[in-house]
């Protein structure tokens, strides 16, 4: 290949990364609004914790089932044409959002929008087949940061609802906005290489047998975990502030971006990592500082009295406002990183098949992302206790623990018990 050629491909490459990654934070910024703008809404509309949750989940959902069938067609007809038709289209209903005024106006055009969130398992193998093997996971990492946006809402939703008057309608419109002059700049800048559409001549039903993998199903049920765990806490984290300490709106929402934005900015370091260490090692330990985290973060606000020799003695224990932020500024840091691992898997051991892999893996992702805010919303109402949405993440973290032991020791424990010579294994064991 003539040196002129290699350093256009480099060029359309580096174009590719930018562009992908510019139009993917405004997407995820777009997907996370009722991050925010749930909070007028559920105060407008006398909401209870459970609906609230179901209306921060409706893009979610939408989002996640997408993926699936966004993912087989950038395989199919290039990710240039994919992103910018999710852009466009994206518009409309958020721009009608600010003419809503019923529940179930919400909830429909919040499944509308939602198309945005699969832009993900767009924008993934679109621009992970412009870079070498040893190289995609950074760049897979680098377009991933542009789950970011979830922190870009979080500052300019409020910003905007303030200089607005107190006016959610503001949002939405601006937003549409934003959205079509990404649609543009994205097309103008982005590029295609037919030689990427490997699957041209691979039916539908050969995709979907993917999901009879083994290796597919494990990578859903990590990516449900740092990703949907991610997404949740995301649209979630901005109203605990507010009703565990008492917050404003504009504060809880900064706070709310000390998890936020690592978990998107750090994406990139994860992917580096990812490539260096290989995708099993990291996500090991990501499971394992994760549950750490949330084991602390579970403990609800106590007050004891413990009756001693000299009387009542009463102590309280609970975690401040700088504390509870620090761990959840841990747990961002360790879901960028997680995200990343995951997606390594993806690009070793499905090369021809990225985009219809990932599309699954993140439907799973983002299913989790979709259950998890209900299921928070269904507990505090249950129980009354705001932290029992941390309980809930701990458990799902012990369970991949295990699920992760015994699924990445059993090849070498069966080889042993065979009286098969010592196995050097890889990811790809697993």
């Amino acid at each position: 290949m003539a040196q002129q050629e290699v350093r256009a491909i480099r060029h359309s490459a580096t174009a590719v990364l930018i562009s992908s990654t510019f139009a993917f934070t405004v997407c995820f910024a777009v997907w996370m609004v009722f991050a925010v703008l749930g909070i007028p809404i559920k105060n407008q509309l006398g909401l209870s914790e459970t609906q609230f949750g179901l209306l921060a989940a409706m893009p979610v959902l939408s989002g996640s089932l997408v993926r699936v069938p966004l993912g087989i067609w950038t395989d199919r007809y290039g990710g240039r044409i994919v992103f910018f038709l999710v852009l466009l289209l994206s518009v409309v209903p958020v721009w009608l959002l600010a003419y809503a005024t019923a529940y179930w106006h919400f909830l429909v055009l919040g499944l509308c929008l939602g198309l945005v969130g699969g832009s993900f398992s767009v924008g993934t193998p679109y621009v992970a087949r412009w870079f070498p093997k040893e190289r995609q996971g950074l760049a897979m990492g680098i377009f991933g940061a542009g789950n970011s946006g979830s922190a870009l809402t979080k500052f300019i939703a409020p910003t905007l609802i303030t200089a607005a008057g107190g006016a959610w309608v503001i949002v939405p419109k601006v937003y549409a906005v934003a959205l079509l002059v990404t649609a543009i700049v994205f097309w103008l800048f982005s590029a295609s290489d037919p030689r990427h559409l490997v699957s041209a001549h691979v039916s539908f039903g050969e995709q979907m047998a993917l999901l009879k993998d083994p290796r597919v199903l494990r990578y859903c049920q990590y990516y449900s975990v740092v990703f949907g765990g991610y997404v949740a806490l995301a649209l979630w984290i901005t109203k605990y502030f507010i009703g565990e300490y008492g917050f404003s709106m504009e504060l809880a929402a900064l706070l709310a971006a000390c998890f936020s934005l690592p978990g998107g900015v750090l994406r990139a370091v994860g992917g580096w990592i990812s490539d260096r260490y290989g995708a099993y090692q990291t996500t090991w330990w990501v499971m394992w500082v994760c549950w750490v985290c949330f084991f602390i973060l579970s403990y609800p606000q106590t007050a004891l009295t413990v009756q001693t020799v000299s009387g009542p003695w009463q102590f309280h224990i609970g975690l401040n406002a700088w504390m509870f932020t620090a761990l959840l500024f841990v747990v961002g840091i360790a879901m960028a990183v997680g995200k990343a691992s995951v997606f390594k898997f993806i690009a070793d051991d499905f090369p021809d098949n990225i985009g219809a892999v990932s599309g699954i893996v993140g439907l799973a992702g983002g299913l989790g992302g979709f259950f998890l805010p209900i299921l928070f919303g269904a507990l505090l109402d249950l129980t009354g206790v705001r932290s029992s949405c941390f309980m809930l993440l701990y458990g799902t973290v012990c369970i991949s623990l295990i699920f992760m032991h015994f699924s990445f020791q059993s090849p070498s424990r069966v080889a042993a018990r065979a009286g098969d010579a010592p196995v050097v294994l890889s990811h790809k064991d697993y």
